[in-house]
């Protein structure tokens, strides 16, 4: 690129090339001036072509000059279109620029608006979803502290229930306590299954033994006797035992108590002419009455053969409803005469009321008969009354009836 006047022109441009020729031509002119004055020393016959090359060289360098200044004055021009194009090149650039600013100005507001209004939108989705999450651990919170309140409900349940059971244990391991949670827990069975006059408790028979409970049964059988037993070291060195030979004397230890009871209760509560001719012994325990059946049958047979029917809760809640229709039966057989005596009073209540019904109603139908005179009396009342007002003495046709309420009137 070279600049002149202020503009700068490319080295491929014509006018440069134009300019750089006659340069060129002018240096060559010089050259050739140069060595035709070192000629003209030593060649004076050359003098006159050398003038005559001199006015063509003048000639040429007012060519050359002419040239020179068109190249001036089209190098202006060329200046002054390349002003003018920059101009209107800067002026068009100009307005794209500020179109194009303005286009992003435009843009910007609009994106700025969607930003605004998306993050509002987020926003409020954001609102709503912390609402929502408040709300749901708000609700979480209520159902665990719902929750951690029946736990602690709970909690407090099995403490009592560990107490009680503590308790419990204190009670069955002592003989006496033992005898008497099966006392109690007896009473309670006979007393939801029988009525209250078919049994009583801690009655003394005539050899001076005290039964647990006394059940009243008519002859035959007669009274029974229900007697609590509770072996429960044996049961429980049984359940404990790790080794065979734990477990041989264990259960040797469980068959000896049980025969003890069985025997005892054979010897004591079994009175012929007093009692019934067996006894009951009850086991206030299912797991003892369990494994007394599963694992000893022959003690339990030896019950059978002593007459001692050794019960648990559930056997002996079905043997006293057994009894009680026993009883049931019983006292329908008692009271069968009575049954008799009132059935005899009801007969003749009944023959007494189907007289008086009979009595009624010869009595309804001589009113009705009355009823259906009274009306025949009224309708001929009415008709006389009618042509009385009609001023009508025609002869009426004679009575019929043969009134009581009043004698015949002669027309």
């Amino acid at each position: 690129m070279i600049e002149i006047a202020g503009t700068e022109y490319a080295l491929t441009d014509p006018l440069i090339l134009l300019v750089a020729g006659g340069i060129a031509l002018l240096l060559l002119i010089l050259v050739l001036l140069v060595r035709s004055v070192r000629i003209g020393s030593n060649a004076a016959k050359m003098v006159g072509p050398i003038a005559q090359q001199m006015g063509q060289l003048n000639h040429a360098v007012q060519s050359l000059g002419q040239g020179q200044e068109r190249l001036a004055g089209g190098l202006q021009s060329n200046a002054e279109l390349q002003s003018a194009s920059q101009a209107q090149i800067l002026q068009t650039m100009e307005m794209r620029l500020a179109s194009v600013q303005q286009q992003m100005q435009e843009r910007l507001h609009e994106n700025s608006v969607k930003a605004a209004r998306s993050l509002s939108d987020m926003q409020e989705k954001l609102n709503q979803s912390v609402h929502g999450s408040t709300v749901k651990t708000t609700k979480s919170l209520t159902e665990l502290q719902e929750r951690l309140a029946t736990i602690d409900k709970a909690q407090a349940n099995i403490e009592k229930l560990s107490g009680d059971v503590l308790g419990l244990q204190d009670i069955l391991s002592n003989k006496q306590t033992r005898g008497a949670f099966g006392e109690i827990q007896l009473n309670d069975i006979v007393s939801k299954a029988l009525p209250s006059n078919a049994y009583s408790f801690q009655s003394t028979l005539s050899n001076g033994k005290r039964a647990d409970c006394l059940i009243h049964l008519p002859n035959p059988p007669g009274p029974i006797v229900v007697d609590s037993k509770f072996p429960l070291e044996a049961y429980e060195a049984l359940r404990n035992a790790n080794t065979k030979a734990e477990a041989e004397q264990a259960a040797r230890a469980m068959r000896v108590a049980v025969k003890t009871h069985i025997n005892a209760i054979s010897e004591r509560y079994i009175i012929e002419g007093e009692t019934a001719d067996g006894a009951l012994m009850f086991l206030p325990s299912e797991a003892v009455y369990a494994e007394l059946h599963a694992s000893f049958p022959e003690v339990v047979r030896e019950g059978f053969e002593k007459r001692v029917w050794i019960v648990s809760p559930t056997t002996c809640m079905a043997t006293l409803n057994t009894m009680r229709a026993i009883l049931k039966d019983a006292q329908m057989r008692e009271q069968a005469g009575a049954i008799r005596t009132e059935l005899g009073k009801l007969f003749q209540d009944v023959e007494r009321l189907g007289t008086r019904v009979s009595n009624l109603d010869r009595h309804f139908g001589q009113a009705a008969k009355d009823i259906s005179e009274i009306k025949i009396s009224a309708d001929k009342a009415g008709r006389r009354a009618r042509r009385l007002d009609n001023f009508d003495f025609e002869e009426l046709a004679p009575d019929t009836e043969n009134s009581t309420l009043a004698p015949p009137v002669a027309e």
